[in-house]
């Protein structure tokens, strides 16, 4: 049986620049005809990642630059810079039958994930093949000097995050990981549009003759109320993770948290947009994730006191009153929610005082304690 864990937020947050596209300015798209502030899938996955992480205290990391830390390590044991620098580089050669491959900066030519012990091993394994390395030392062809098993299976170890949010390496046999969640980009539930903010910095120790700023520029910022969406695929996850059905409980929840009470980090120091969402809407399916999107096609119109906040949740609600009617209500064995307020939102299940409470609900409904799943 299929069974998956859909979470979707509504989120306020004030002026800020949450993620931005290449010229600097707030990231848009335009849905039932009408420009939205957009938040991409991968700013906000990224800090939702750094947090489980730190929530396991199990950290990976994305990056070209493996060749380089191994170097770095290698040179802090005492290691000349040039045989550290091509041990180094050998890690990235001696992986998979032609090698991953380095750029002039030291760089591999895929990006890698990998966790971040990998880094002392690959060092320790440079380490016990000195002799080869040092012989293989400014040789045009020195080969591959590093046994290739070895580093392939360092590679492609996994953590939690890795197994959640999956790993793409097409140039390591057996190295992807199909990631068991899904998240999509953010949009505002309302139309919403980048505006413009004209800023200058004084300097403080002008001469008294002089005027002015000592800088002045201008920068974009946005504003407004958000629909987050995400679902974890858990037979996927159990799957990544081996059967093991207490880590996956374990990993779902700081997932479910991180989801909830994370927020992407650009211009924090300029903006300190640092809400939480006023209402969050969790659903256990066992045939497919349904997500609440659609209901923001029409955009919400402010209500008589001119805020989007509450227009949004009702929106919400009605939509998902009417998407169980169509389904039947079937195919979902739990969906709850929790609210800042305690308004009735009908049609989006048990009410819940806290996040906590409402996650910890969904987890006994998608992987029970006792064991098994409804």
């Amino acid at each position: 049986m299929s069974l998956f864990l859909d979470l979707s937020a509504i989120q306020s947050v004030p002026a800020a620049n949450l993620n931005r596209d290449d010229l600097g300015s707030p990231k848009t798209v335009r849905y039932g005809n009408a420009p939205r502030i957009r938040v991409s899938s991968q700013s906000w996955k990224r800090v939702i990642r750094h947090g489980v992480e730190q929530d396991l205290g199990e950290t990976a990391a994305r990056t070209r630059r493996v060749p380089i830390k191994v170097k770095e390590a290698l040179e802090q044991a005492g290691w000349s810079t040039d045989l550290a620098t091509f041990a180094g580089a050998q890690v990235a050669a001696s992986a998979g039958k032609k090698g991953l491959g380095t750029e002039a900066a030291g760089h591999t030519s895929v990006l890698l994930f990998l966790p971040e012990c990998g880094i002392a091993e690959l060092t320790a394994l440079c380490a016990e093949h000195r002799e080869a390395l040092e012989k293989g030392l400014g040789k045009a062809k020195p080969g591959q000097l590093l046994p290739t098993a070895r580093v392939e299976e360092i590679l492609k170890r996994r953590t939690a995050s890795i197994s959640l949010l999956g790993r793409m390496l097409a140039e390591l046999p057996g190295a992807n990981v199909d990631g068991a969640a899904q998240v999509a980009h953010a949009f505002t539930t309302h139309a919403s549009e980048p505006q413009r903010d004209y800023f200058t910095a004084v300097d403080d120790w002008l001469d008294e003759a002089d005027t002015g700023s000592g800088h002045l520029d201008t920068a974009e910022f946005s504003a407004g109320v958000f629909y987050r969406f995400a679902s974890v695929n858990v037979n996927d996850l159990l799957a990544n993770l081996e059967g093991d059905t207490k880590a996956a409980r374990t990993l779902l929840a700081s997932f479910a948290d991180q989801f909830l009470m994370s927020l992407p980090q650009a211009k924090k120091n300029s903006t300190a947009p640092h809400t939480i969402p006023d209402l969050a809407y969790l659903a256990v399916r066992t045939q497919r994730p349904i997500s609440m999107a659609a209901a923001f096609e029409t955009p919400v119109t402010a209500d008589a006191a001119g805020g989007y906040s509450t227009p949004s949740r009702t929106a919400l609600a009605t939509y998902a009153s009417n998407i169980n009617r169509l389904t039947g209500n079937r195919h979902r064995p739990f969906h709850g929610h929790a609210s800042i307020t305690n308004e009735a939102l009908d049609g989006i299940g048990t009410a819940h005082d806290s996040f906590p409470e409402l996650i910890d609900a969904a987890l006994e409904a998608a992987l029970p304690e006792s064991g098994g799943t409804q």
